[in-house]
């Protein structure tokens, strides 16, 4: 086993010391040329849909590749950081990974990933989003492909939107302001405009705020540094006017999950309700019958309808002895049919321009997915992705202080300074 991984040892759990090895390929082709060489899929796809599909993708390269076989070992999302550090740490982990950017990021740094930059090719690098290739770019090398994405879109209740006579809006985005106004024209007679699940906020706010101009962090890993200005701090004040000014968001739903918030939309207690997109497969699987949905236009900013991406990904065990193989692997399972089945079968955003195009051919305007895949285009780099403290700040000083700031115990210079203060004192 290489000694490295300073930022994730730290993190080894105790309870996950003894987890069964799911091998790094090296005992696949033990006999040496007695058999096909095997390779090892940790997959964390954990809806039946997309289980489906992922095991269609495999079975269709096993058959076309009967020297270099692809096993899925089932792993699901519940736990994977922890299991990740032990697989790494004891020369466990599998040949292929699937994880997402925001987490895997610390393995790259750490030196367990495998470089991909000469293996992905040329054909995939100029089909994928600048802002999403980033996100799996680490010190100037490519660590994963990226595959699927979701982004945060409004829902609508189109009848009570009819219903107060707004003009619903059917441009390619659609401004804050015009979603604020909508929010106050159906408050009324008991039904708020707005129900936003933000009991965890901090990764919607980070997500939305390049809208705004917002980044939060300048630098990457240790050297990281941390700006709270008004390009930051745009979202969580529009919330705060919309629900204490404006009194047109349902309180309850500032303290629930968006899950949680869906029912309010069901009920039709909220008129609408920011969520992410994957939603639009289970509000057309769990809405009432009759009920009339719409997903209404990219929300857009001062500068523009940019959220940051945070697409899941595929990398590889540097310390495998297939890489290539898996490499080879990887670019099939990325080819723009294969995405765009997976990403139909999870109900999110292809992260290749040619995959999401032929989702939007096939699926058309059902189920809003023409604009929610029209969102894909506005995904953009994501900085806090390359910065070691991140995940500590987010839990223990960000999520805490918007919290907070959604109950009034803190005005919006409070909730800057303590997300200022609290990076300060986790990075000195």
């Amino acid at each position: 086993m290489k000694t490295r991984g300073a930022s994730i040892a730290a993190c080894l759990t105790i309870g996950t010391l003894f987890l069964t090895a799911c091998g790094s390929g090296g005992d696949s082709d033990a006999g040496g040329d007695s058999g096909p060489v095997t390779l090892k899929f940790q997959s964390l796809s954990d809806q039946p849909a997309a289980i489906a599909a992922t095991e269609s993708i495999v079975s269709d390269w096993n058959e076309a590749n009967p020297d270099v076989q692809v096993e899925i070992v089932p792993a699901g999302w519940d736990g994977i950081y922890d299991k990740l550090i032990t697989q790494f740490n004891g020369g466990a982990a599998p040949d292929i990974i699937h994880y997402e950017a925001a987490s895997i990021v610390p393995f790259a740094a750490d030196g367990y990933l495998a470089d991909l930059t000469e293996h992905m090719s040329d054909e995939f690098r100029s089909d994928v989003p600048e802002g999403i290739l980033d996100a799996v770019t680490v010190d100037g090398k490519i660590i994963a492909y990226p595959t699927e994405l979701q982004s945060y879109m409004v829902f609508a209740n189109k009848t009570l939107l009819d219903a107060a006579g707004v003009t619903i809006p059917t441009g390619e985005t659609m401004t804050w302001d015009e979603m604020r106004a909508i929010a106050q024209a159906t408050t009324k007679d008991g039904t708020y405009g707005l129900g936003w699940g933000l009991k965890s906020p901090t990764a919607a706010y980070m997500a939305l705020a390049p809208g705004f101009g917002g980044t939060f962090f300048e630098g990457s890993g240790a050297d990281a540094t941390l700006r709270v200005g008004e390009g930051e701090m745009a979202v969580p004040e529009l919330v705060d006017a919309m629900a204490y000014q404006d009194k047109s968001i349902l309180p309850v739903t500032l303290s629930q999950t968006g899950s949680e918030t869906l029912a309010t939309f069901y009920a039709g207690q909220v008129a609408m309700t920011i969520q992410g997109s994957f939603q639009a497969a289970n509000i057309a699987t769990d809405a009432p019958e009759g009920f009339d949905w719409i997903v209404l236009p990219p929300l857009e900013g001062s500068e523009g309808a940019e959220q940051a991406a945070n697409p899941q990904t595929l990398s590889v065990n540097i310390d495998s002895e297939h890489v290539e193989e898996s490499a080879e692997f990887i670019e099939f399972f990325t080819q723009t049919e294969n995405l765009a089945a997976l990403n139909e079968a999870d109900a999110l955003i292809p992260a290749t321009t040619s995959a999401q195009e032929a989702l939007a051919a096939k699926l058309g305007t059902e189920n809003g997915w023409d604009v929610i895949l029209s969102s894909g285009q506005h995904l953009v780099s994501a900085p806090y992705l390359f910065v070691d403290a991140y995940a500590q700040w987010k839990d223990t000083v960000a999520t805490p202080a918007y919290q907070r700031f959604l109950a009034q115990e803190i005005d919006a210079d409070g909730v800057a300074t303590e997300l200022t203060t609290g990076w300060e004192e986790i990075t000195k």
